[in-house]
């Protein structure tokens, strides 16, 4: 039987091909916000994060609606308006809107425009208002973003070949996805925006010198770098928007290409800021890992389409090295707080990666392709600045720019939004209830005497009166009674109505020993906290990001442990045995007294209850 050959449309089959591609790429573009969310909360302190994570969820939403209404349209008008013989055509500018067939590449754009506005919530973190926030993330999406997306992007623009400049100098702009247009954007607007809120409170001495503010999970900042370095491949990738041509050819080479040189750039960023870190301060320092892997893909991200491997391989390498290079600049010689060093990992990196560009070019190097690399970042630092300052001038004349000191001190998570992020580390505040009054467990006012009414003071007594007596009740002859009244010389025996109650602070690594040493004492009922706190062990220094701080509050353990039917002396001396290394920091046990005991399951109290 011979087969019938299958009457398609190739160019129609290749352009639903494509269009899957770019849908599928850019769900993956959206996922690097959750990754930016969680790279900037773990560099801040813990009373901030419920801020940052606020802010990133509002980069997206409203970043999308004003994209949709207003952001797409003004990148489309600055092409028009550089682009010598264009039309300045505003219908057309707007036409996507009403039309279907334009949405997938919309929303390709604007992934992207998301992009860059998130960068800057993590450089002016932990004192910015969350209202002037708003204002700029808005005018970044509407204006600051489009117009530079419209000057490289798109097939004409001031930066194209087409361009006033791109003519002028006989070269068109090359950033294949984004390392200036998106990232060195976000980086430079961070870093005058953290320039103009100014440095958080503390950041640094009155001489100038930094002084380090650990954020509060390291953790969390690199499971964000991964989860952003996951989506890195549909944004240079991606932007490979041909999957399939016309003809039916499939841009293997050219996926190929673009694929290898990220991944090349990837790891040897992360590998060579690491490096740089273990020879300068002494030990590897994760962080600057996690940012050095970012900067390799920030400045790869113009070039992939374009450079050689090897020339991706120098490029990441560069990216990687200057990451805690420029961070140091920025806070030591500028004196700007940049929270999470965006300009290092996206500002410097992305025009450093991008004006390299015709050194490693595969179509040869060219003076007229170099002078336009330069020109074209020039072009959008001195655009995003420029634009930057005067949005935040405005705001700060209106609204204002950051919060009071009371605030910064309570935490943007409290002033700025009324919530914990952790709300088991939150203060010793009343408790409060929806409608501002104070929590009531007993119907109304509190009462400690026993339920009569207090004239002026607060009764502990069950209401009647008794002389306060220290001796058990016994007259004292001439000195102060401690131990009940009566004269002992050997620790009484044990009384089994008693409850007592066994606290002890142990090092984290011996709770394992406590435990067994619990059960085998017949107590295996325990409670455990993680603490810190401070006794005869010294304090130690940490670094964050290069900067030497004291840590003088070690982590713990709180292990309690009530008895009754045991000594607690037995206990406590189980405990010790159990936590003892000889060095300062084993910590402590105390045995307290408990007045009764109260079993919720069966209502049995006293001994019996524990």
């Amino acid at each position: 039987m011979t087969p019938l050959p299958l009457q398609v449309d190739v160019t129609a089959v290749a352009d639903s091909i494509n269009a899957v591609w770019v849908l599928v790429v850019s769900f993956l573009i959206f996922f690097m916000q959750p990754g930016f969310a969680l790279l900037e909360a773990g560099q801040v302190r813990a009373k901030n994060a419920g801020n940052v994570v606020m802010k990133n969820m509002w980069d997206w939403s409203a970043g999308v609606l004003t994209f949709f209404l207003v952001g797409s349209a003004v990148s489309a008008l600055a092409g028009y308006a550089t682009t010598p013989g264009a039309a300045f055509d505003v219908g057309a500018a707007f036409s996507y809107i009403g039309s279907p067939g334009a949405w997938v590449g919309w929303l390709f754009g604007a992934v992207f425009a998301m992009t860059a506005a998130t960068i800057v919530s993590g450089a002016v973190a932990e004192r910015m208002k969350f209202s002037a926030y708003v204002v700029y993330a808005v005018v970044m999406v509407a204006v600051i973003y489009p117009v530079i997306a419209g000057f490289a992007w798109g097939g004409d623009g001031l930066l194209s070949s087409a361009g006033y400049l791109g003519q002028a100098i006989g070269a068109g702009y090359k950033d294949f996805a984004g390392a200036t247009v998106v990232h060195a954007l976000g980086g430079i607007a961070g870093l005058t925006a953290a320039y103009m809120v100014g440095p958080r409170r503390g950041r640094f001495d009155s001489n100038g010198n930094a002084r380090p503010i650990p954020g509060h999970s390291v953790v969390f900042a690199v499971i964000g770098t991964l989860i952003l370095a996951f989506g890195w491949y549909a944004f240079n990738v991606g932007t490979q928007a041909t999957v399939l041509t016309g003809e039916g050819e499939f841009m293997g080479a050219a996926l190929g290409r673009v694929a290898l040189n990220t991944t090349l750039a990837m790891g040897v960023g992360m590998v060579s800021s690491t490096v740089v870190t273990a020879v300068w301060e002494g030990k590897p320092d994760p962080l600057f890992g996690a940012n050095g892997l970012l900067a390799g893909l920030v400045a790869i991200t113009g070039a992939c389409a374009h450079v050689t491997w090897w020339g991706a391989l120098i490029i990441g390498l560069i990216g990687g090295v200057q990451t805690p290079l420029v961070y140091r600049w920025v806070v030591d010689s500028l004196n700007v707080d940049d929270v999470c060093g965006v300009f290092a990992v996206h500002g410097s990196a992305g025009f450093i990666g991008t004006i390299l560009i015709p050194f490693f070019d595969v179509a040869g190097f060219s003076v007229a392709q170099l002078t336009m690399q330069v020109v074209g970042s020039l072009v959008i630092g001195t655009w995003t600045v420029l634009t930057t300052m005067a949005t935040l001038w405005v705001v700060d004349a209106t609204i204002g720019l950051r919060v009071s000191e009371a605030e910064e001190e309570q935490g943007l998570d409290q002033g700025e939004h009324g919530l914990a992020a952790y709300p088991e580390f939150t203060g010793d505040d009343p408790a409060t209830v929806a409608d501002g009054g104070e929590i009531k467990t007993d119907g109304g006012e509190v009462e400690t005497d026993g339920g009569e009414d207090a004239d002026a003071e607060i009764r502990t007594d069950g209401g009647r009166d008794m002389p306060v007596r220290p001796d058990g009740g016994e007259e004292m002859d001439d000195e102060l009674r401690t131990d009940g009244g009566e004269d002992v010389d050997a620790p009484p025996e044990h009384d089994p109505e008693e409850i007592k109650l066994v606290m002890a602070f142990v090092r984290p690594d011996k709770l394992p020993d406590v435990k067994r040493g619990l059960a085998e004492a017949g107590a295996p009922s325990i409670s455990v906290t993680n603490v810190t706190g401070r006794g005869s062990q010294p304090a130690t220094k940490g670094q964050w990001r290069g900067e030497e701080y004291t840590v003088d509050l070690h982590q713990k353990v709180k292990v309690e442990c009530v008895v009754a039917d045991i000594p607690a002396s037995r206990v406590a001396e189980s405990i010790s045995e159990a936590a003892h290394t000889g060095e300062p920091g084993d910590g402590k046990v105390f045995i307290l007294p408990v007045d009764d005991a109260y079993q919720i399951r069966t209502g049995e109290q006293g001994p019996e209850a524990v």
